[in-house]
């Protein structure tokens, strides 16, 4: 969706008038912030007008070809059932990643998994990690338009929406025509969730009451193709793929386990307004990835929208695209960096508070620092080689999209 004839404001009070939920203080802060992220954004693209049509006459993004994307319920239900159906069709594509990388990418939407599962190590708890998966994000949304033929909003996930209406109760899960597919089938199921990472305290999750194959829904025949690489299960083990590599051909439904309980504890408005007042990008990164408040075992709103999402492939870090709620989350986590980055433009996107981490997990093994001149390439997603500073705005570089 691009802002036309409409005003960004008067599109603004459409998408308020649409979002009738119930709100907390907190939430109302949170989106007294967009608004202003979206004023920043809105003054900073006229100013960049007039500067660059003196200049050349042409500027690239503009408020008349600006993409806006925006929360899924504030979609109409039309848009909701094109953006499915064109997943559901580029999981029909042939995939561009030869069988002698992965012989379990057997569709486009496969190219996508079997190139975060690649890169998983080098692309969580790194420096890169906010500018790849933006990068990742709009590539998607590039095949969803150009393959399949989408043309409505790409769709974010607002989890502190969830986490007050309950899950299964929003139109992202209520398991309509018009969702995202909705719980897996109850299970039984015993043990808790516990996630352990190099440095970091064990953390106990609870289960949901799903943890089975989704039913009903655009996505019931759902196919995940690849993994486990490190898929957490009940009672505390984790599980790798039969064959041992995670992009051998492994073909299994798509399974949810859906817990309100996750959701409401690491990823509500409380939560996510922490996340956005932090002052530096390092803590900014660490509390989103939840390794800055180590004593009390957080996850983040990164970490805890995955394993609200349970099941497989919602607990394993490096399958988690072939869930299609994967886009929408990080659609969430890009808002957040984005709103993040609009309160000071000047030294957050490409100043001296934009980018810090290395090149690997928590920096095992050790390597160099990432910066704004560091490289990024997708596999078999895209060809093109990128380097951060070309991903750090949303208004320049590749991109012409805010967020609503």
């Amino acid at each position: 969706m691009k802002i036309t004839s409409i005003a960004l404001g008067a599109l603004l009070a459409v998408q308020a008038s649409c979002a009738a939920l119930p709100r907390n203080d907190d939430y109302t802060e949170l989106e007294n912030l967009l608004r202003q992220a979206q004023e920043t954004a809105e003054a900073e693209l006229a100013a960049s007008a007039n500067t660059t049509q003196k200049r050349t006459g042409a500027p690239k993004c503009t408020l008349q070809n600006l993409s806006i994307r925006r929360e899924w319920s504030t979609l109409s239900k039309a848009d909701r059932k094109a953006y499915t159906a064109a997943c559901n069709c580029l999981a029909s594509k042939p995939p561009k990643t030869p069988a002698s990388f992965a012989t379990g990418a057997k569709s486009r939407w496969d190219d996508y998994t079997a190139t975060h599962i690649a890169q998983t190590p080098f692309i969580h708890f790194t420096g890169n990690f906010l500018s790849w998966h933006r990068w990742f994000i709009y590539n998607m949304e590039q095949d969803l338009r150009n393959v399949c033929g989408y043309e409505g909003p790409m769709p974010y996930w607002d989890w502190a929406q969830t986490a007050m209406t309950g899950l299964q109760k929003h139109a992202l899960f209520d398991g309509s025509d018009t969702s995202m597919s909705g719980d897996g089938e109850h299970v039984e199921q015993s043990g808790d969730i516990l996630l352990i990472q190099p440095t970091l305290p064990v953390v106990t999750l609870p289960l949901g009451n799903g943890g089975g194959c989704i039913k009903s829904g655009p996505f019931k025949n759902w196919k995940v193709n690849m993994g486990p690489q490190q898929l957490s299960i009940p009672g505390g083990a984790v599980v790798g793929a039969p064959s041992g590599n995670p992009l051998d051909y492994n073909p299994r439904c798509l399974k949810r386990d859906l817990t309100d309980a996750i959701n409401r504890r690491y990823a509500n408005a409380t939560s996510v307004l922490q996340t956005i007042f932090e002052k530096t990008i390092v803590n900014f990164q660490a509390r989103m990835q939840g390794n800055l408040d180590l004593v009390n075992g957080e996850i983040g709103i990164h970490g805890g929208p995955h394993l609200t999402l349970g099941g497989d492939p919602g607990r394993d870090v490096g399958v988690s695209p072939s869930d299609p709620m994967f886009f929408l989350h990080h659609g969430g986590i890009d808002r957040a960096w984005w709103i993040w980055q609009m309160m000071d433009t000047k030294n957050r996107v490409y100043g001296n508070n934009a980018i810090n981490g290395t090149g690997t997990f928590l920096n095992l093994p050790p390597s160099p620092p990432q910066t704004l001149d560091s490289t990024i390439e997708l596999a078999h997603v895209s060809d093109k080689v990128v380097k951060i500073r070309d991903l750090m705005s949303t208004t320049a570089g590749p991109f012409c999209y805010i967020y609503v």
